[in-house]
């Protein structure tokens, strides 16, 4: 176990351990010159960003222009942007991995790990008018997001706590702040976040809305100005160096200190950061002190010029040849390979081991452990996911495979995972990729984000692998990754489009999840209509294939497709669309060409766009809908020349289209109008837009029977209509004279028994009786019923020897109980003959 305790280093009760990632790339080595570039290296094993410092221009590889250079954490070349903009002061990585450019006028411009321009936004209008003089970019895990801080020439300080959703807010100012402050950092908080500013020893804390002088006291040494600052990655702690040399180092609140370290040095360090939440680092020329927070500390030696990168749980630090992480060695693996450990892990690491040597030695440590066999399997398999080295995680995990051959409770999905987790660490650490993730630093990522990074960065053979070896759910995995790569594709304007879209179909098919619609909708936004709509060949979802047709003007193939999908509501969604952008003539004309979508169309139009529903008809030669349209326009139409225009033209159209009987129907409207105009001017009431059979009873109840007869004879009123009719019209007009006379004109074609029914509906029973005995012998009973004669009812029912009467008749003496006894005493009597 020397060799693997070998690089660690003691600082007071734990170790630290410092381990080569990478030796980097030869084209990196010929470009990093690091004090002569800004470096911005992004979290989590993130791409590394170089630009030269404008103050310090020289040529490189014969280019005299600045240039930023983008490399994976392994040096390897990613990209490189030609930089022609305004003057960058800062630079730094977003969680998202964008490149944020800050300039000196508060621009702040955003590039994707291609260099390729995405966006851009601006810290205010102060910012460009006095200038920004210092910037930081900024993580707040708590969330998940980035923001950018700059503190302008007037020394006030603009925060935007989101680079997705930039908004600028100005913090609380200082008072009597006019000179740059000594130094100053952002704390990120869970709601918002706080900058902490040092004007000399005084701190002050500052948000949008509040100031608050703090007050440190220092025991150990006298300060003068704190100079440097650092945030741990958690923002839980803080360090403050001193112009003295002292370093403090507490809670990120200063209401806690865990320790003043007198270091020596009044000079300022290059960088002072936090390796995790262990330890902070100290970075002076060829100089790295490490510092815990019980005053122990570390010391390494450095050959050459370094940039510090803090991690969450550990430290990289980059150099001109390697790139080193230095971390806190974990606990469990501490527990296993310290001389002279006998934690159970240990045991059984001792126990595997001697089992390969074939000694009987693995017997006895097993017995050792033979009640801890669970825990110390747990310990190999933790301590393998902390290691970096593929080796040493062989040799722990075969020591866990080992102790669960003895071992009854072990958790054996613990065992698999870590072995599937390690395979993709070791993958994606390869030095093709580049990612340099630690197991912890994964779990904090999530596999979902170390998907996206890989798609990022154009690794589809590896993430769609990793996919399938992890069996994620299409829509994480193998789904997305295809429909990234295809967007990918079709941004290759150097190959033809027949070859993009036949590959695509070829490399994607029909897996499930796939949207076509999107991959197609990337190639309209590069220019590339003609590929859109064939890759939308293959969308099978209607729905996500017309919207975008819709978008690229290709107004034929969209309604041909929203037909075919059957979806009517998406049919109406391009017709709509498409009467907004085509002339009428040619709308109408392409309606003509698809008749399902002029059904729909017609019988939209009837509801909101009459005006258009007539060109239609007229384009087509529509007569009968152009003389039915017509005819319900009459309806409305309170002016009796336009209504009757409105009718003959309806008669002429139905002339044209051959309808006799609806043609008639018009004629005999017009007629009616004309009589009715006459007879409102003769009589002076109202007769205009009435029914025919509404004028005629109108006729009659004003006693105007002539003027009636002759529009009966004019528009041959039926007989039975007409008796009807005008018994309702004397009987509601209180006639009864003129009611009697007229039953007596000649035989009632409709029988007697609307007589009856219309004099009992105005309550006259006198009347009513006159002819209830003319009603035909059957329905006579049912008369007397109506008139509440019940003894008359009784009676005629047991003449007529109807048992069926007779029991309709008792159902309506309820409460007579004299009248029903004697009709069942009739219905017994009845029964005996």
């Amino acid at each position: 176990m020397a060799h693997v305790t070998g690089d660690w280093n003691p600082l007071g009760d734990v170790f630290y351990r410092k381990v080569e990632l990478y030796s980097m790339d030869r084209l990196w080595q010929e470009v990093a010159d690091l004090r002569k570039f800004k470096v911005a290296v992004a979290p989590f094993g993130g791409p590394i960003a170089l630009m030269r410092d404008s103050n310090k221009i020289t040529q490189v590889r014969g280019s005299s222009h600045i240039v930023i250079f983008i490399f994976s954490a392994a040096g390897k070349e990613i990209s490189r942007i030609n930089w022609d903009s305004g003057n960058v002061i800062h630079i730094g990585w977003s969680l998202s991995e964008d490149l944020l450019c800050i300039q000196d006028d508060g621009t702040v411009l955003v590039y994707n790990i291609f260099g390729k321009y995405q966006r851009n936004f601006n810290m205010g209008q102060e910012s460009r008018e006095s200038k920004v003089i210092e910037s930081k970019v900024f993580h707040n895990t708590s969330y998940g997001g980035t923001g950018v801080a700059v503190l302008t020439g007037t020394y006030r300080i603009y925060v935007v706590n989101d680079v997705h959703n930039p908004a600028s807010r100005k913090m609380m100012e200082v008072p009597g702040l006019d000179a740059p402050p000594s130094s100053w950092c952002v704390i990120g908080g869970d709601r918002q976040n706080h900058i902490l500013l040092a004007r000399d020893k005084r701190l002050y804390k500052l948000d949008r809305s509040d100031m608050q002088q703090e007050i440190l006291e220092t025991k150990t040494k006298e300060v003068n100005a704190f100079i440097e600052m650092a945030v741990s990655f958690d923002n839980r702690f803080l360090a403050l160096f001193s112009d003295t040399g002292l370093l403090w180092i507490g809670s990120s609140d200063l209401q806690k200190t865990y320790c003043e370290f007198d270091t020596s040095s009044q000079m300022r360090p290059r960088q002072l950061v936090w390796c995790g939440t262990g330890a902070v680092v100290g970075y002076w020329e060829n100089l790295l002190l490490v510092i815990g927070p019980q005053k122990d500390w570390i010391k390494y030696n450095m050959d050459t010029d370094a940039v510090l990168i803090p991690e969450n749980d550990s430290l990289h630090i980059l150099q001109t040849h390697t790139h080193e992480l230095l971390q806190r060695v974990p606990g469990v693996v501490e527990d296993i390979f310290k001389i002279g450990s006998m934690a159970p892990g240990a045991m059984l690491y001792e126990a595997c081991r001697e089992f390969q040597k074939e000694s009987q030695k693995a017997d006895e440590y097993i017995r050792m452990i033979k009640d801890q066999l669970s825990l110390a399997v747990e310990q190999c398999i933790e301590a393998a996911g902390a290691e970096y080295e593929p080796n040493s995680q062989k040799l722990l995990l075969r020591a866990a495979s080992f102790g669960k051959c003895f071992g009854t409770n072990v958790n054996a999905d613990k065992f698999v995972n870590m072995c599937k987790l390690l395979r993709v660490l070791n993958a994606v650490r390869d030095y093709q990729i580049g990612i340099p993730l630690t197991y912890d630093q994964l779990k904090k990522l999530t596999l979902t984000v170390l998907m996206d990074r890989l798609i990022l960065r154009r690794q589809w053979a590896l993430a769609q692998q990793i996919s399938q070896y992890l069996k994620l759910p299409e829509s994480e995995g193998e789904s997305r990754i295809l429909g990234h790569w295809a967007c990918y594709k079709v941004e290759q304007k150097h190959i033809p489009d027949e070859l993009i879209a036949q590959s695509i179909k070829e490399k994607l098919g029909d897996t499930p999840g796939i949207a076509y619609s999107e991959i197609a909708k990337k190639a309209s936004e590069c220019g590339r209509t003609q590929l859109a709509v064939k890759l939308l060949e293959y969308e099978p979802r209607a729905a996500e294939q017309v919207p975008l047709l819709m978008t690229m003007r290709d107004s034929r193939t969209s309604l041909r497709k929203a037909i075919e999908s059957g979806d009517t509501d998406l049919v109406y969604m391009v017709l709509l669309q498409l009467k907004e952008d085509l002339p009428r003539g040619e709308f109408l004309m392409m309606l003509r060409n698809h008749p399902q979508a002029q059904d729909l169309f017609l019988q939209l139009c009837r509801e909101q766009h009459p005006n258009l529903l007539l060109d239609l008809y007229n384009q087509n030669d529509n007569f009968q809908e152009l003389a039915n349209t017509a005819v319900r326009d009459s309806l409305t139409e309170k002016n009796l020349q336009k209504r009757l225009d409105q009718l003959n033209a309806a008669q002429d159209n139905y002339k044209k289209a051959a309808n006799e009987f609806s043609m008639k129907a018009t004629e005999e409207e017009i007629k009616l109008l004309g009589y009715q105009q006459r007879m409102q001017e003769q009589y002076k009431e109202q007769f205009l837009y009435l029914s025919l059979h509404d004028t005629v009873h109108k006729l009659v109840a004003k006693n105007l029977g002539k003027m009636a007869e002759q529009l009966r004879k004019e528009f041959k009123f039926p007989d039975k209509r007409f008796w009807w009719l005008k018994i309702d019209a004397l009987a509601g007009a209180g006639e009864w004279i003129e009611l009697e006379r007229f039953a007596k004109s000649k035989k009632s074609p409709i029988g007697y028994e609307p007589f009856v029914e219309l004099c009992m509906k105005h309550h006259n029973k006198y009347e009513a009786n006159k002819y209830a005995a003319k009603v035909a012998p059957e329905h006579r009973v049912k008369m007397y019923i109506r008139m509440g004669t019940l003894d008359e009812a009784a009676e005629l029912a047991f003449q007529q020897k109807s048992e069926e009467d007779l029991n309709l008749v008792l159902r309506q003496c309820a409460g007579n109980r004299q009248l029903s006894a004697k009709i069942n005493t009739m219905k017994q009597q009845l029964g005996k003959k």
